[in-house]
């Protein structure tokens, strides 16, 4: 008996050893952990799922269920994407990322939702939702109605553009239910989640969701970033008549989420016939919630370590690993991404030197204000356009606003969701709530700014009918905003 001590207690310790090594594997991942998912959007059968239920601060990918609800009440006759809206001094007042026009102005509301998924202008999806639920308050009613009946039962929505707020919550799965329900309910309307780039006067804004333009088949949908959630990204993708959608929430950059979506589809894309050789995950329906608070990245990526302002068009490759992104868990190394070019042999690149190329050239999508227009009208619009931006005065340098404190002492984040855009100076915003510093700030990198239209027929192909030219009112150089804003950053 007394010889089989050493061996009982060898294998107790042996035993609590793999406990432990179980729960861990079980347990929610630390706060600086990513969550990453990964569905097909037909079936949405789950290919892979880490911390895929962990609640999530959705930022600007908020605004794929904006333009889902406009959308619905679009293809329900209580509206139309011709119907003209007005800026308000609440949708003015929006934080940067925005278009900055002024109180009075009005455009389209599919003017209005190329401006919100490209540039992802939060003035615009205030606008929006005044014009379709009335109020924010009562097109966030709206909006969480939809959440509750499409299944996302993590989610819970205060405004319409992702800027930080109390309650404002998501997770992967139900952003993956969300766009699976985008693309099955809005197939006419598709085109809103992958439009390359916008252009307005002169200004030409490209979109921040790398993988378009640059992955083979990406075709959707958004980015999102604020300092608590980090940088988000639901994207999806098409090979072969099989559509993938990736959801990538707490990545370090605006590059590192490009990389980590399109490793997670090639894996997808590659393990087509391998199915079979791995345990079944069920559908993202069935993915079981975790009760817990969303974790709160504002010091990993707004804190002073940072060497340049954190925002949503950080084009910084993480240098860490030779330029590897997350960990090997979740990619198994740096996948190689095959880029398809016709009529030559395809060769093979990773997929951070996918993201860091140059996007394939494409004609940017001209948005205007006042109504519809098409022609010679939408040609004098674009122009006006451009009149405006060129006598516009010059902003002045960013304002710095102290952060003040909230209720409970602790210092509420600036946040500023604001773009880069070719001759646009980002506007540093007031204190904000939930303790997220800057807003998304989902833009893409400017592209090279092309020459107005010269002829009818390459502007005509935008629009539809035809109506006259009406000078657009003048955009607001730069919106001061107010000294408390609720629930804005």
């Amino acid at each position: 008996m007394h010889a089989l001590r050493p061996l009982l207690r060898k294998s107790l310790f042996n035993l609590l050893a793999l406990s432990l090594a179980c729960a861990a594997l079980l347990a929610p991942r630390a706060a600086s952990a990513e969550a990453l998912l990964l569905i097909e959007a037909d079936s949405g059968k789950v290919l892979q799922a880490e911390n895929a239920t962990v609640p999530w601060y959705p930022a600007s990918v908020t605004k794929i269920m904006t333009a889902y609800v406009t959308l619905k009440a679009v293809k329900d006759g209580r509206l139309t994407l011709d119907t003209l809206l007005t800026v308000s001094p609440t949708a003015a007042s929006q934080s940067p990322s925005k278009m900055g026009f002024r109180p009075g102005t009005q455009l389209t509301v599919d003017n209005a939702l190329k401006m919100m998924m490209v540039k992802s202008a939060n003035d615009m999806a205030v606008v929006l939702a005044e014009g379709v639920g009335g109020s924010i308050d009562g097109f966030s009613a709206m909006m969480n109605d939809t959440a509750k009946k499409l299944g996302m039962t993590q989610t819970s929505y205060v405004n319409p553009n992702g800027l930080p707020a109390d309650g404002q919550i998501t997770s992967a799965r139900d952003l993956g239910i969300l766009a699976r329900s985008f693309l099955r309910d809005l197939p006419e309307y598709e085109y809103f989640v992958h439009i390359p780039a916008i252009r307005f006067g002169k200004r030409v804004t490209g979109n921040f969701n790398k993988l378009i333009g640059r992955y083979p088949g990406a075709d959707g949908f958004k980015t999102g970033f604020i300092c608590a959630s980090g940088y988000n990204l639901v994207a999806s993708a098409t090979r072969n008549g099989r559509r993938l959608i990736a959801v990538v929430l707490g990545s370090s950059s605006g590059t590192a989420r490009a990389v980590k979506a399109a490793q997670l589809l090639e894996r997808g894309f590659a393990q087509d016939n391998l199915t079979w050789l791995r345990p079944s995950l069920g559908t993202v329906e069935n993915l079981v919630p975790v009760d817990a608070s969303p974790p709160n990245l504002r010091d990993e990526m707004c804190g002073p370590h940072r060497k340049r302002p954190a925002s949503d068009d950080d084009d910084a490759l993480i240098a860490a690993n030779g330029g590897s992104t997350g960990s090997a868990s979740a990619t198994g190394g740096e996948a190689q991404v095959t880029f398809f070019t016709a009529g030559l042999q395809p060769p093979l690149m990773k997929a951070s030197e996918l993201m860091a190329s140059a996007p394939a050239p494409t004609e940017p999508v001209l948005v205007y204000t006042g109504p519809t227009r098409t022609g010679t009208a939408l040609i004098a619009a674009v122009a006006a356009d451009a009149d405006q931006q060129a006598t516009s005065k010059p902003r002045g340098k960013k304002s710095r606003v102290a952060r003040k404190p909230d209720a409970t002492g602790k210092p509420k984040d600036a946040g500023k969701d604001s773009t880069k855009d070719t001759k646009t100076a980002a506007v540093k915003p007031d204190a904000k709530p939930a303790g997220a510093k800057n807003t998304d700030k989902s833009d893409a990198k400017t592209a090279a700014k092309p020459a107005a239209p010269k002829h009818a027929a390459a502007a005509a192909k935008h629009d539809t009918a035809a109506k006259p030219a009406e000078k657009p009112a003048k955009p607001k150089a730069a919106t001061k905003p107010p000294a408390k804003p609720a629930n804005n950053s």
